[in-house]
């Protein structure tokens, strides 16, 4: 007796777990199987949102067919603590899986409403976008500067009363880091004080994600800890070509290649040209360290450089000390930092501008006469502009 009911038990188990198995790849078939969405929907996640509740919603507005599979499918995979706030396109028919690893991506959104909160050499803007989800490309619907009297747009009006809107702060490159407080201060999204201006060239210019009430502070400390791993990187795979000795030295020299140049492609050129002048002992005679002498960071000169501005003797001023300059002038970018680490290989030690729009780039030249006649043909340029 015991042992038919030893066997039944055995049987019974047996089928249980075959019950089981065929219950989990049926649940694992549904989670990469086409989902039922039939319309595009624009997904929102709020900060702090959690799996289960982007789970509901998705059943909600029909576009998984089981909110337990779609929750137990993103746990097993690991990918539920990395959900991310902001606004996603579900595409019809995208199964579970597909819809897992949108929402726990890099965080770009791509849909909804963005409200970018810009600080740039020239001063603050803000700007709201509408992104398309057939085209993928933004729509601006209002831009302006905070700084200016008039009526605030009714666009960011509307975006700030809007749940789903989400916030991104860009830190252009070549900001100082004056200029990052002031514009953090002037960003009423915002909450906190920031005591002190960090130094000069310790913040990383980029594109940041925030929330309504996010601590100025908080983000000041995020800059710093990017731009030390973006030096830090760059300074072990550094060329020995490159005429720095130290990492702050490189993060100086990155910051004239940020005033001097906005061309990605023209960076390293220009760090060969700073990288041969300080390897021969020639003076770098550069006009923002000369601008950095007379403003110190704090805003825009605003007008063209005088010969006296160019003769006094400052810190900074690069046609009277040698080498560089004590601190950097800006707040360098990732690729500026790299090409002053990696500069190209050249013979040239003089550089000017193509023409009047520096989105033109610059002509190079190894000898001064070859330099003068560069410089003469941008002077008649401007001759001609007046």
């Amino acid at each position: 007796m015991w042992r038919n009911i030893a066997s039944n038990m055995l049987t019974l188990l047996v089928v249980a777990l075959v019950c089981v198995a065929a219950l989990i790849g049926w649940g694992q078939s549904q989670y990469v199987a086409e989902g039922p969405l039939e319309q595009a929907i624009c997904l929102q996640v709020p900060s702090g949102g959690s799996m289960t509740r982007v789970a509901d919603d998705l059943a909600e507005k029909g576009a998984i067919s089981n909110a337990t599979i779609y929750r137990l499918g993103a746990d097993y995979s690991g990918r539920s603590p990395q959900l991310k706030a902001g606004s996603f396109l579900i595409e019809p028919g995208t199964s579970m899986s597909g819809i897992v690893e949108a929402i726990t991506g890099d965080g770009r959104s791509t849909c909804g409403t963005e409200v970018l909160y810009i600080i740039a050499v020239n001063g603050q803007e803000k700007r709201v976008r509408e992104l398309n989800p057939e085209t993928q490309e933004y729509a601006i619907t209002a831009e302006f500067d905070p700084a200016a009297e008039g009526e605030v747009p009714e666009a960011y009006s509307a975006a700030l009363a809007d749940v789903a809107t989400q916030y991104r702060l860009v830190v252009v490159e070549g900001v100082t880091s004056w200029q990052v407080v002031q514009g953090l201060n002037a960003t009423d999204l915002l909450s906190g004080s920031i005591d002190e201006v960090p130094d000069e060239g310790s913040l990383a210019p980029r594109e940041f994600a925030i929330t309504p009430g996010a601590d100025r502070a908080e983000i000041v400390r995020l800059m710093a800890a990017q731009q030390e791993e973006w030096l830090a990187e760059a300074w072990a795979a550094r060329s020995e070509e490159a005429a720095v000795e130290t990492p702050e030295e490189a993060l100086i020299l990155a910051s004239i290649i940020e005033k001097e140049t906005a061309l990605g492609e023209e960076r390293p050129l220009v760090s060969s040209v700073f990288t041969n002048r300080l390897k021969r002992g020639i003076k770098l005679q550069t006009d923002p360290t000369v601008i950095y002498g007379v403003t110190e960071g704090k805003g825009v000169l605003g007008r063209g450089l005088r010969r006296s501005e160019l003769r006094a003797p400052t810190p900074w001023n690069t046609y009277v000390i040698d080498g560089l300059p004590p601190t950097p002038i800006a707040n360098p970018g990732r690729a500026s930092i790299e090409a002053a680490l990696n500069p190209a290989e050249s013979e040239f030690i003089f550089f000017v501008a193509k023409t009047l729009d520096p989105r033109d780039g610059h002509n190079f030249a190894v000898t001064l006469d070859e330099h003068n006649r560069n410089v003469a043909a941008y002077r008649a340029l401007e001759a001609a502009r007046e």
